[in-house]
């Protein structure tokens, strides 16, 4: 049984139609990121879920409870902003405790529970500073402090990594990984991040115009996309993806799937580069990106079609340089006009 379920979710805003009959089960304790690109729904979904926003059609249900037309403060649930949203004037300690100190809670359970989450989070040392004291991950790491103190039957994380620089993300990363670990907490966590998302859920939600394109593990979403915008927004660099009559090399690999009129996709690391071989494309190379750890060349075909290889190894090309292009047999997508992944769409 679903512990947090949207039944038939929507929402207007005006004439315009946000959120488009969402259906989704996430069970307790499950770590489940909305991911999508700007203006598909997701920041807004969360705020349904919230409270922060009226749902304006079907029922949100939490716990076996409906909870769809509760404010905010009876849903017993607990939201981490990407503002970090703390009260500039009050200290450490005060800004985590303020919610219960509100609630009316014991002093002393109040005093437990915020050594507790300051204890989790590193912030010991900190809670007699104000927020103007303390790095932005530090900040952060308060936001999600107070939300822990509330003892929520779900986290809610609003896009809470946009404000730190790169190095930062990845340690709070890290640490917000670690804390769902050890909590065992019920999260919904939104970003537009994918690299997030394939890191941290148990399970993605990708989203787009106010629809669930498609939901699942994080590797079932990379290996089997259910069409051609999960296939490419789902992984880094992007996945290939040629119209099929540009890339007969590609569709010959489908014999009686493959479709002229459709496209196929083959992943970076399956696009290898070197001496010629039965099969192989000559092309030319555009760009060579050497990140250490790997390298990404970007290549063009006679026809004009671009494709990006991605290497453990480091490439002695440059820019102008010709080579021959080789493609993984058994790692080819095939979609059709539309978009959508049809039978015969992976050949592992």
């Amino acid at each position: 049984m679903a512990y947090l379920q949207l039944s038939n979710i929507e929402k207007f805003f005006g004439e315009h139609r946000a959120i488009k009959g969402i259906d989704l089960e996430i069970k307790q304790g499950e770590f489940v990121v909305f991911v999508g690109p700007s203006g598909c729904g997701k920041s807004t979904l969360l705020r349904l879920i919230a409270g922060l926003e009226p749902i304006d059609g079907g029922k949100l249900s939490l716990d076996g409870r409906d909870i769809t037309g509760l404010p905010s403060s009876k849903r017993d649930l607990a939201m981490v902003f990407q503002s970090y949203a703390l009260y500039p004037h009050m200290t450490v300690f005060q800004n985590m405790s303020f919610a219960l100190k509100l609630a009316g809670v014991d002093p002393k359970i109040i005093r437990e529970k915020v050594d507790k989450a300051a204890a989790i989070l590193d912030l010991g040392r900190y809670l007699e500073r104000t927020p103007k004291e303390l790095s932005g991950g530090q900040r952060q790491r308060v936001a999600i402090g107070r939300a822990i103190v509330r003892d929520p039957k779900v986290f809610l994380f609003d896009e809470p990594l946009s404000n730190l620089d790169a190095a930062l993300r990845v340690q709070t990363r890290i640490e917000i990984a670690k804390l769902h670990r050890e909590l065992g907490a019920t999260t919904i966590y939104v970003t537009h991040d994918q690299v997030e998302a394939m890191t941290l859920a148990d399970r993605v939600v990708v989203l787009r115009d106010g629809q669930i394109e498609q939901h699942g593990s994080p590797l079932e979403l990379y290996d089997r996309p259910a069409n051609r915008f999960v296939a490419q927004f789902i992984g880094t660099p992007s996945m290939n993806v040629v119209p099929a009559a540009a890339a007969p090399q590609l569709l010959a690999q489908a014999g009686s799937a493959g479709q002229t009129d459709g496209f196929v996709g083959i992943r970076p690391e399956h696009v290898h580069l070197g001496a010629a071989q039965p099969g192989s494309v000559p092309v030319t190379v555009e760009l060579v990106e050497s990140l250490g750890v790997e390298t990404l060349t970007y290549v063009r075909m006679a026809n004009n079609v671009q494709v990006v290889s991605r290497g453990a190894e480091r490439s002695s090309l440059e820019p102008g340089q010709q080579t021959q292009l080789t493609f993984e047999p058994g790692f080819v997508h095939y979609f059709d006009r539309d978009g959508k992944t049809y039978a015969g769409a992976k050949g592992v």
